[in-house]
């Protein structure tokens, strides 16, 4: 059994060097992603390349996802590089503040703090390890009393519990970064802390207008990490093309014991409304030091499986850690055991739901019709990828083999869940595109005489929408 569910895996220092990389491919990355919040535009540049040599020679379609940074919402420097904060202590935050950090406070990043918060707020530091509570604000100096201490070090984030600083999801930087990844026209774009509809919709706007010298639209994730975002997620769904459940930061603002079910919502919502999703953060965060991942971190795997989510995510575990091949490796075999503990229920899926679009229409019949007959296999022709994704929604023990003409959608289409991506040839003719589709599933092995699957595809071929016809085929 080919496994459905899809890898998302984070380049760093750990996995720059080709080889490492091409191990890494081979173990089960679909997707690479490149994190904006480090290095330089050149760097990810070049990255990009390496990844698309090393999918080259690996012969595996890889989607490149660029994350963007987001708003820097973080305290400044520390004149010793970090202080420990006790318990019941002041400690001030200072907009004003230029010289490094103390024991008494520090500056910050982000200047619009002092506007953000009132008495009473409670602000969380180092993704909530520290816990600050607001006894008063003085011009540019927001002063606190330090409710739980540890360690604070250079750069740390600030997050306010239950959601409310106006930090724009898009900076200056981003906007650059978002030339830069159009350069080397990445499959998604990631927007981190975005709080609305409209932030999603001015991001595919930049992105459009980047990409327009190579006729590149990437596909538009949201990164679901600000508290204020779960109240409009119906509406940042319809803006997006995806989500990411991004745990860590909205765990912070919403509490960890909120994300588990949140984690399950979100999943079901954009599954509902044809969107991918990514499960991130912490997934297996103890194989950045250990060969091994903790139970905890199994199941935690496994459940993200389980809930339908059609990528999980690795952060720190393949950029800096020390075992990335095999945390890959881990990875692809916890999804495929939970993916073969699956109920598959399809009628129940289908029942009251109604379709506007011919190819949707389509695209569901072939998803019944293929189930009910036990096919081998669903062969979607399509030219954006639209099909394949429609048929991927749905839980079925069939797989589908999306085969198109382009390779911006065969790289797309590697993020979806139970979708394998096969770049072919062009065809005019309809016949002769069918007798070619199930050659290439053929020699590939994956259909033998006696097989039957079926097939979708769009007459006049080659229309992006167009799909409008299903027929069930049996190998000769």
């Amino acid at each position: 059994m080919p496994r459905h569910t899809k890898i998302v895996a984070t380049l760093g220092p750990a996995s720059s060097d080709p080889e490492v990389l091409e191990r890494m491919i081979r173990a089960g990355v679909d997707v690479v992603r490149l994190n904006f919040s480090h290095g330089k535009a050149q760097d990810h540049i070049d990255r990009a390349t390496l990844v698309r040599e090393a999918a080259r020679r690996v012969g595996k379609p890889v989607a490149i996802m660029a994350d963007l940074q987001g708003p820097k919402i973080r305290v400044g420097k520390f004149a010793e590089g970090k202080v420990m904060l006790e318990q019941g202590q002041p400690f001030v935050l200072d907009a004003g503040r230029a010289e490094p950090g103390d024991l008494g406070g520090v500056g910050l990043d982000y200047k619009e703090l002092p506007r953000d918060v009132k008495p009473g707020d409670t602000l969380l530091l180092n993704d909530g390890l520290i816990v600050l509570v607001v006894d008063a604000v003085r011009g540019e100096q927001v002063h606190t009393v330090v409710k739980i201490g540890g360690e604070l070090s250079n750069n740390k984030g600030i997050n306010k519990q239950g959601g409310g600083l106006t930090a724009p999801a898009l900076t200056a930087k981003d906007m650059e970064d978002i030339k830069t990844a159009m350069s080397f026209q990445c499959e998604y774009l990631a927007v981190s802390f975005p709080k609305n509809a409209t932030d999603m919709e001015m991001a595919r706007q930049l992105a459009n207008v980047a990409g327009e010298p190579w006729r590149h639209k990437p596909g538009m994730i949201a990164k679901i990490e600000r508290s204020e975002a779960i109240p409009v997620l119906d509406q940042i769904l319809k803006a997006s093309d995806g989500i990411m459940v991004a745990r860590g930061d909205l765990a912070v603002e919403v509490g960890n014991a909120a994300v588990p079910a949140l984690q399950k919502r979100m999943i079901r919502m954009a599954r509902e409304m044809d969107k991918v999703t990514i499960t991130a953060t912490q997934m297996m965060e103890s194989m950045i030091q250990n060969p091994v991942p903790t139970r905890a971190e199994v199941s935690d795997v496994a459940n993200a499986v389980l809930d339908g989510t059609d990528a999980v995510m690795l952060s720190a575990e393949t950029a800096a850690g020390k075992y990335p091949v095999e945390t890959i490796e881990q990875m692809a075999a916890i999804a495929l055991a939970a993916e073969r503990a699956e109920d598959f229920q399809l009628d129940a899926n289908f029942t009251n739901k109604k379709f506007a679009r011919i190819d949707q229409s389509i695209a569901m019949g072939a998803l019944f019709t293929a189930h009910h007959l036990g096919c081998k296999a669903i062969l979607a022709l399509t030219e954006s990828g639209s099909t394949a994704l429609w048929m991927s929604r749905y839980r079925i023990d069939v797989p589908i083999y999306g085969l198109t003409t382009q390779a911006k959608s065969e790289r797309a289409m590697a993020l979806y869940r139970n979708v394998r991506p096969i770049l072919m040839g062009k065809f005019d003719d309809r016949d002769t595109a069918l007798a070619a589709a199930e050659r290439v599933l053929v020699d590939r092995g994956v259909l033998r005489p006696g097989d039957t699957y079926a097939i979708t595809c769009g007459e006049p071929m080659g229309y992006p929408g167009g799909t409008n016809m299903l027929k069930v085929c049996r190998v000769g």
